[in-house]
This record gives C-alpha cells, structure tokens and sequence, in this order.
C-alpha cells in the first residue's frame, strides 16, 4: 500500500514537471522557426546593389547560393499552396545581380516567374524584365531570344514580339535554323497548336531539370489530347449527317465504321463524350488534374 502511495505522489509531481519540459521545448522550436521565418524575409529582400557591393569578390559565390534558394523557394509545393511564390523575384533579381552571368537563373528562373499559379509566380511581365536583363549581359547567348519568345507566345500571347524575339535570335550566327522558322511560323499563323508542339519538344529536348522537363512533357500530353479530341468531334459530326443526331459514346462511333477502335490518351485511358456532346478526357484519367492546373489553353 505505502509503495502504491508512494507511486501516485510520484507520478502527481513528475508528470506536471513533464508536460511543462515539452511545453517550454514546443515553445522553444516555435521561437525558433519564426525566426528562421524572419531571417529568410530579411535576406531575400535585401537590395540587390547592397548585396552585391557588401560581398565584394565572394559575388559569383553567394549568387550561387541565392540561385540555390530560388531553386528550393519554387520546389516548396506546401508554400506554393499556401503563400504564393512572392519572394521569387527578390531572389532571382539578387542572384542575377551577384552575377550577371549566371545563364541558368535567367533561363529557368523566367520560367518559374512566367507560368501561372499554382504551376509558377504569374508574373510574366517579370521573367521578360530577368531576360532582357540577360540578354543584355550576355549579347551573344542566342538562347536567351527563345527564351523570350517562348513567354510571349506562351504566357503574354503577344505573338508579334513573340516572332520578333526569335527572328533577332537568329541574327546569332551560332543560332539553329529553327529559330527563323518559328519567327516566320508565328508571324504568318500566330497561335497553333503544331506551333505550341514545337516550341513544347524544345523545350522539353533542350533541359536537364527534372520540373521542367515533366512541365513540358504534362503540356505536350495535353495538346496530344486537344489533337484527339478535335479529330473524334470531327467524327462525331459525320456521324450525325449519318443518323441525325450525335454519338452519346466513343463506341457508337466504332459500330459506325468511323473509327477502327477505342482512342486512348497518353496515359492510356479511353475518351468518353460528354454531355456537351464534345469528346473529352475520361473522369478516371490522371491528366483531368493535369488540364486544371495548366488549363485547356496551351
């Protein structure tokens, strides 16, 4: 009994004494995150001239780093969700400053600038001011005008200086023929979806970065499935002169002889009709999220 006395006496002074550590831990590590919070705000808004002259030789060093942060900033999914990408362009503008000839912080870093949420910052008109900037650091980077072509088509769908971009672009004489023929291309036909696969397989052909080479790829699958879908509704019209009404189902356009069998989308699933009378991805497809987040427009 006195051992059981003992114990409950114990237990009522230890487990107060417990709950308070953990309390003071939590409080301790919820101290420290704010401050962490607080330190990165302070770091990545600092002026970018400031930066540059406080770091002296150590410049190309520490714009290294602020590229690295931009890098882990954008892959930051939760935040993406949650904050916006805000910070984005203090940490490209200081890096890009720290060294004006740091190509890969141009290239992607539009890239991660100009898509629009939840994908990127939405901030087009950003990424053409990161490569102008570029371009005039390094005029004989020929890469960076298609660049430049590739946000005004895709993201400002300002198809004359999207065809100016490239057609100076290949003023470079190390620049690849293609870059003439798109500034034609887009001159003569504007927005196209044989255009927009071009400029997508260059993109994805052209990158070692694993985001934008799946980005790339989410958007050549999905102009895939626009191709599909144009060409089954093209069917489902000649079989309305047939019958006098449209095909409720995919099927129906097989039993017709219009089709040899059941189109599938990248992914492998089956089209389906919907109720608009217009073919379209199937519910169970993986890329219905895909084309909410990238939207129907490519």
């Amino acid at each position: 009994m006195n051992a059981a006395k003992n114990l409950r006496w114990l237990l009522w002074i230890v487990l107060p004494l417990g709950f308070a550590g953990v309390w003071q831990l939590q409080r301790q590590i919820d101290v420290q995150r704010a401050a962490f919070g607080q330190e990165q705000d302070e770091l990545v808004l600092r002026s970018a001239k400031v930066t540059k002259i406080a770091s002296m030789e150590f410049a190309p060093l520490l714009a290294d780093v602020y590229w690295t942060r931009a890098v882990q900033y954008y892959g930051n999914v939760e935040l993406q969700q949650s904050k916006g990408l805000d910070l984005l362009w203090p940490l490209l503008d200081i890096a890009t400053t720290l060294d004006p000839h740091l190509l890969p912080a141009y290239r992607f870093g539009a890239m991660f600038l100009a898509q629009r949420a939840p994908v990127g910052a939405g901030q087009p008109d950003k990424a053409v001011e990161l490569i102008e900037r570029g371009i005039r650091e390094n005029p004989g980077y020929w890469r960076f005008y298609a660049d430049l072509g590739y946000i005004y088509y895709f993201d400002l769908r300002d198809y004359t200086k999207a065809s100016e971009a490239f057609l100076e672009g290949s003023k470079n004489p190390e620049a690849l023929i293609w870059m003439k023929v798109m500034a034609a291309k887009i001159a003569n036909q504007g927005d196209s979806a044989a255009t927009s696969k071009f400029l997508w397989s260059e993109i994805y052909e052209s990158t070692n970065d694993e985001m934008i080479k799946k980005n790339a790829l989410d958007h050549l699958k999905l102009l895939k499935v626009q191709e599909d879908c144009e060409a089954l509704d093209g069917l489902n019209e000649e079989f309305e002169k047939r019958t006098g009404h449209l095909a409720g189902r995919i099927r129906e356009l097989v039993s017709a002889g219009l089709l040899k069998g059941m189109p599938s989308d990248p992914e492998g699933y089956e089209y389906v009709i919907g109720k608009d009378g217009l073919a379209e991805l199937n519910p169970k497809s993986p890329l219905v999220e895909t084309q909410a987040k990238l939207g129907r427009k490519l």
